[in-house]
């Protein structure tokens, strides 16, 4: 099992040390999430100044950049590195794309798809020198003349991995990218039930093999070295599933248990802006649902027993206090070790 550390700073002038610290660890890679902050530009600052270290994007949004901005940047970043970046995609909802970045919105897996196939024709341009003519119904690229071509790199171009929550997504995962970010808004259930039979279902329509597209996640994970440490990523799981489980977009993963309720009276609290009262609903079986809880000494077995039979990758958070690195080495030893 790949293990990739989650970087919280909000520092920029952190992300280098940060970076060196969770190749130091032992971590396969890092990830960026897009707040605050241009995920890119965290990007090559931790492909700067790391060696070995995978540095991905989880994820970069997509559709208010244009698949030709992506395909420059991604490819600048994979020259770099010598092939360690990481093209990770995500759509966002619906209110973010209209009302925050002002980009029309429409059916987000038949664009994805088509995004990744954009991707891939312009790339294909670059390393090989196919004309490029790509034609679909979101996107056209068919201009590429010899000033605005950066050539050939060594490595070949970057993995594309997609975010995806719903069905359709998940689909067009399996059909077109290489690897699936499952979302931490999940459980087991929602994944063995709706996400790896879509999966499958995209990858046969490609006509390639589900063991094709790596998967990561998909749940939250609650650690620590301490007891202490671990109640409270516990409580802060509980917020983030109060928060992502207002989302009606994401009802489908409360459905699946017959907590659809729960998230519609989130979503009414939310529209209140009622956000402190929002983790009250969330009780114990709930989180317990959604969230793999345990110190770094005990977690190891039950992060295989959850995440095991479908994911190849994981994601954990580096330790506040550097002196408990020496115990989240063993755990990283651990799932190494598969």
């Amino acid at each position: 099992m790949y293990v990739y550390g989650g970087l919280r700073t909000y520092d920029l002038k952190e992300v280098p040390a940060q970076a060196q610290r969770a190749e130091a660890l032992g971590f396969d890679g890092i990830g960026f999430g897009e707040l605050a902050h241009d995920v890119f530009l965290l990007a090559a600052m931790a492909l700067e100044h790391t060696q070995r270290l995978r540095v991905g994007t989880s994820i970069a949004i997509a559709f208010p950049r244009s698949p030709m901005i992506v395909a420059y940047t991604s490819w600048d970043l994979q020259r770099m590195s010598g092939g360690r970046f990481e093209l990770g995609l995500g759509t966002q909802v619906k209110g973010h794309n209209e009302r925050r970045f002002s980009v029309p919105w429409s059916a987000p897996a038949p664009r994805m798809r088509e995004y990744i196939q954009s991707l891939r024709a312009i790339w294909d341009c670059w390393q090989h020198g196919t004309p490029l003519d790509y034609r679909g119904q979101h996107y056209t690229f068919t201009l590429m003349t010899p000033e605005f071509n950066p050539g050939p790199i060594g490595t070949p171009p970057p993995p594309v991995y997609v975010a995806a929550v719903g069905p359709a997504m998940c689909r067009a995962a399996g059909e077109a990218a290489d690897g699936l970010l499952m979302h931490s808004f999940n459980t087991r259930r929602y994944t063995e039930e709706v996400v790896m039979p879509m999966v499958a279902q995209g990858s046969k329509r490609a006509g390639r093999s589900p063991s094709d597209v790596l998967v990561t996640g998909g749940g939250m994970i609650a650690t620590g070295a301490t007891e202490a440490e671990v109640v409270a990523s516990r409580e802060n799981s509980r917020r983030r599933i109060a928060f992502y489980g207002s989302t009606r977009t994401y009802k489908g993963v409360w459905d699946v248990h017959e907590w659809g309720d729960t998230c519609l009276r989130l979503h009414d609290l939310s529209i209140k802006g009622k956000w402190a009262e929002m983790p009250r609903l969330i009780d114990d079986t709930m989180l317990d649902t959604f969230c793999v809880s345990g110190t770094y000494d005990q977690i190891g077995p039950k992060l295989k027993e959850r995440f095991g039979p479908y994911s190849q990758r994981i994601s954990l958070g580096l330790p506040e206090d550097p002196r408990q690195e020496d115990r989240l080495g063993a755990l990283l030893e651990e799932l190494h070790r598969g």
